[in-house]
């Protein structure tokens, strides 16, 4: 009897290794979003990024704005934000990359200020970027095809995060922004095995980009009352490639798809570079497309069924900030995809899955365990370029997590956003950690803990909501007469803030480990609910 039990705990954990290293594979894929200037709330352009990275570092740097002098050159570093837990990236220019080093470039006579996280986000010319990585997933001759022409047969150098550093070392607007990244992948091609998906903005403007592989590319200006989310896969089907203005691409994006026999244009059907470049019909990204778009047009009844929506749509009421962050957390509350509810969410209602592989295991939503950090990035066009801008940061998986406003105008971070390794021990001091503690935490007793998580949350960040917006403008008047004293502001607000968050979050994680330990609430026994002690098939022992 031992000897099978012991066969059957040894196969169940073979199988969670199996499945769980399976799933990183594919859970690690990002969701990002964007809303136009005039669909929301303040006029403040919006876009976001859930980057769902399990083993990626959390931590967070300030890179300074530099001068350098003529004839230097930049290394082009192949995956230098990854496997990095030794780099202090706060010495960035220091750091011998080694083997990563994959070519040079021609470095730009000055570079500005930026927040360095696992993938960079937000510089001091209020330059904002996100990023989704798109995949081919059709399971057709054609398909493949593509795939190995444009991914697998690659030479290139240029990967996304060392694109993102450059952009925002290199633009001070959206629209340089893809001149930059035009450079980059004409220039050195793109070595990743997928494609990509930016979503870029200045606070006028917001341009979507989307790579394909080798130097083929097109992006568009997304109309100021529109809004667009992309789910690792491509989407651009519908542009006008006679708009000079709104519409950009790779001069070979048409004739290339020619020449490989892919897009007749005698066929009178239009060029969609998505269908031709990156056909994706997987319900890994289809449903997560469906239900964004869902939550902000629902009269239009989209289908959770279909293989092809709308490129953008139209909100139909003006979106916050906190409108986004709560997409950001969504996992189909209310749907028939509910993940919190069913025996896979436990019997405490987790939406939180550990293997998110979309081949059928679960549903996967935008909310995923995996999110090593989370970006709401607003910036109001009509402020000076220092302070229009703000990165509203968390960690972790966003329904249990925060945001707290960061900005390049800052003169450091707090220490706990600079510290922690997380392929080390817990460390207290960490915020990463931290925010890693109390998702934990909540993951134990989730129906009971996210009220915990809410009380504390939703308040702070309904005040912050009210109050930054004052601070930005009061900032911007001191900025006319004293550009030093209107940074110092802002920084002393946005780093107590976050410091604030840190010291709160923790204490949080303490709260929620003694409420909720051995299966209780407050020690007080809580008990199964009765349909999960039949689901465990549970009997009381006959005394």
């Amino acid at each position: 009897m031992r000897k099978k039990i012991f066969l059957l705990a040894v196969l169940f954990v073979l199988l969670f290794l199996v499945n769980a290293f399976a799933s990183l594979a594919r859970e690690d894929r990002c969701t990002i979003m964007a809303v136009g200037k005039n669909a929301t709330v303040d006029g403040s352009a919006i876009v976001s990024y859930n980057c769902d990275c399990t083993d990626c570092d959390f931590r967070m740097f300030l890179i300074p704005a530099m001068d350098w002098p003529e004839g230097s050159m930049r290394n082009i570093i192949s995956w230098g934000h990854w496997n990095t837990r030794m780099y202090d990236y706060s010495k960035k220019w220091e750091i011998d990359y080694g083997d990563k080093v994959v070519g040079e470039m021609p470095e730009a006579s000055h570079t500005y200020r930026y927040i360095h996280t696992i993938d960079s986000n937000i510089n001091e010319k209020g330059v904002i970027i996100g990023e989704s990585t798109c995949v081919i997933s059709a399971n057709t001759d054609y398909a493949k095809e593509v795939e190995k022409v444009l991914q697998i047969d690659s030479k290139g150098i240029i990967d996304y995060d060392f694109a993102m550093d450059i952009v925002l070392e290199r633009s001070s607007t959206a629209r340089e922004a893809v001149e930059v990244l035009a450079y980059l992948i004409e220039t050195y091609g793109w070595v990743d095995d997928c494609g990509e998906c930016f979503n870029i903005t200045d606070g006028n403007e917001i341009w979507i980009f989307e790579v394909y592989g080798l130097n083929l590319w097109a992006a568009f200006k997304l109309a100021d009352d529109e809004f667009f989310v992309c789910a690792n896969r491509h989407v651009i089907r519908d542009i006008n490639l006679d708009d000079k203005e709104n519409v950009k691409y790779a001069p070979n994006l048409v004739s290339f798809a020619v020449e490989q026999g892919w897009y007749d244009p005698n066929s009178g059907v239009p060029f969609s570079p998505a269908d031709i470049y990156s056909p994706n019909d997987s319900i890994y990204s289809t449903r997560r497309e469906w239900r964004a778009l869902d939550l902000v047009a629902p009269s239009l009844g989209l289908s959770p069924h279909e293989i092809v929506y709308p490129q953008t749509v139209k909100p139909e009421r003006k979106l916050s900030v906190h409108d986004i962050f709560k997409i950001a957390g969504d996992y189909y509350q209310g749907t028939e995809y509910d993940l919190s509810v069913g025996p896979q969410a436990g019997p405490y209602g987790s939406p939180l899955r550990y293997s998110n592989r979309g081949d059928g295991a679960y549903e996967r939503s935008i909310n995923t365990a995996s999110t090593v950090m989370v970006l709401v990035g607003q910036s109001k066009g009509w402020l000076p370029d220092p302070i229009k801008s703000i990165a509203w940061y968390g960690i972790g998986a966003t329904d249990s997590t925060y945001v707290t406003p960061i900005s390049p105008i800052m003169k450091e971070l707090p220490k706990p956003y600079t510290v922690g390794d997380k392929f080390g021990v817990f460390d207290r001091d960490s915020l990463g950690w931290i925010c890693i503690y109390v998702q934990e935490m909540a993951d134990r007793h989730y129906n009971e803990a996210i009220k915990d998580i809410y009380a504390l949350r939703d308040p702070k960040l309904e005040m912050l909501y009210e109050i930054v917006p004052l601070v930005q403008e009061h900032a911007a008047k001191v900025y006319e007469t004293n550009q030093d004293k209107a940074a110092n502001i802002l920084h002393q607000f946005y780093f107590n803030n976050a410091l604030s968050w840190y010291q709160e979050w923790k204490d949080l994680g303490d709260l929620l480990l003694s409420k909720y330990s051995f299966g209780r609430i407050n020690i007080n026994t809580s008990g199964f609910p009765e349909w999960w002690n039949e689901l465990i098939e549970y009997k009381p022992i006959e005394r």
